[in-house]
């Protein structure tokens, strides 16, 4: 395929953009930063006239696109104003979808986030492990914009019945290097408590990406991401006891397994995530 990437100079999209391209992808990484050089173009996503230019074709790189891998954006709730974070955010992912629409795409594979679950649990979710049937609870304007990207994602393959996009509520980034901290969490089980003490190993984000890509769909869906267990070595009944009394659980929870289901993803798409800081 080819793809245009967008954000793929950010910490899950430097391993999304290799891995694509070792899997035999000629993939484009569109961002406001990145290393000169082919296969990379500074592109602003709020400028929609410069997306649609973009998506349709840049000199030397491919004529035109078969799919759209959208990661960019402000990254997590308070690194910039409400406001930034909201024009800054909303705006890009419109013109990505709008643009994809002008050029022909209707393969669509972007970034949605774990916050639009009820980050950060200072209202405890409805039950434990957390999954995609339960309304979004959009806890902050960075998860707001996550809850409206995924509306309009819906409104635009009920247009379009041949469209498809699937939303990837990635869990937090990690790459190995972070894992050495991981260890002093235990002592604090409310130091992680605001994402069920989840995470993603970003080489398991980038195989996410691909198998939503390779999915033969059309319409929308979301999919929770996330790596196959949690940060802490205490075990989940202990954790959720301690911080979460009351809530209504799930399943086995004597084990360190995530809380954060990845039942739906390893069902439809054959998510397999194969890395953890237990390694």
């Amino acid at each position: 395929m080819r793809i245009a990437l967008t954000g793929g100079s950010g910490k899950l999209g430097s391993v999304v953009l290799p891995y694509l391209r070792e899997q035999g992808h000629t993939v484009t990484n569109f961002d406001v930063v990145g290393e000169r050089g082919n296969g990379f173009v500074r592109l602003d996503l709020t400028n929609y006239g410069d997306v649609v230019d973009a998506f349709h074709s840049v000199d030397d790189g491919p004529d035109g696109f078969d799919a759209i891998v959208h990661l960019a954006a402000i990254p997590a709730p308070g690194m910039r104003s409400d406001v930034v974070t909201f024009e800054n955010n909303m705006l890009g992912t419109y013109h990505v979808f709008k643009a994809a629409e002008r050029a022909g795409i209707t393969n669509i594979v972007y970034a949605s986030s774990e916050t639009v679950l009820g980050l950060p649990f200072d209202v405890p979710p409805p039950y434990i492990p957390v999954d995609e049937d339960y309304a979004a609870r959009p806890e902050s304007t960075y998860s707001l914009v996550k809850h409206l990207e995924e509306t309009m994602a819906i409104e635009l393959t009920r247009w379009n019945p041949e469209l498809k996009i699937v939303a990837l509520r990635f869990s937090n980034v990690m790459h190995e290097s972070d894992y050495a901290e991981f260890p002093s969490f235990d002592a604090d089980a409310r130091l992680r408590k605001w994402n069920l003490w989840g995470y993603i190993d970003a080489r398991d984000g980038a195989q996410a990406v691909l198998k939503a890509l390779e999915w033969q769909h059309t319409g929308f869906d979301r999919f929770i991401i996330a790596s196959p267990d949690t940060v802490m070595s205490r075990p989940n009944s202990e954790l959720v006891a301690e911080v979460f009394p009351g809530v209504e659980t799930r399943g086995d929870l004597d084990n360190t397994n995530t809380l954060l289901s990845i039942d739906k993803a390893r069902r439809l798409l054959g998510y397999d995530p194969q890395h953890s800081w237990r390694d």
